[in-house]
């Protein structure tokens, strides 16, 4: 398996952003809407977007595209603030990703390890 752990994401302690098999699939750490710093987006709509963002830095550095992306895992823990943002978080999703929908589970949790964070994704990709 290779490592991936892009320069532009936080420094990962105890795991890895990603690792790529010999296969072509690509496993993606759960990502929070924060960036290199480790400072978090204000917002559900914000950190759902960055976690997005950060999530393809990883699929880009293996060489991969949003398009290669085939299962999304969602957590957030409100989930009135994420029906009440629907809208906005569709918007911005489709910013990212383009009219690209793989499989998606959303799960509503009681809390994320990240104070603060309001949103965590995590996801699968096969890059050809």
């Amino acid at each position: 398996m290779r490592i991936l752990n892009p320069e532009t994401l936080s420094a990962p302690r105890g795991y890895n952003q990603g690792l790529l098999s010999e296969s072509g699939v690509l496993f993606i750490s759960g990502q929070v809407g924060w960036d290199r710093n480790e400072k978090l987006a204000d917002g559900l709509v914000n950190q759902f977007e960055l976690a997005l963002r950060n999530i393809l830095e990883v699929v880009r550095t293996a060489g991969g595209h949003a398009e290669d992306i085939g299962r999304f895992t969602i957590y957030i823990k409100d989930k009135e603030q994420y029906i009440l943002n629907r809208k906005e978080i569709g918007a911005r999703y489709r910013s990212v990703m383009g009219k690209h929908f793989p499989a998606m589970s959303l799960l509503v949790v009681k809390d994320l390890l990240e104070d603060g964070a309001l949103v965590e994704i995590e996801a699968t990709a096969v890059l050809r």
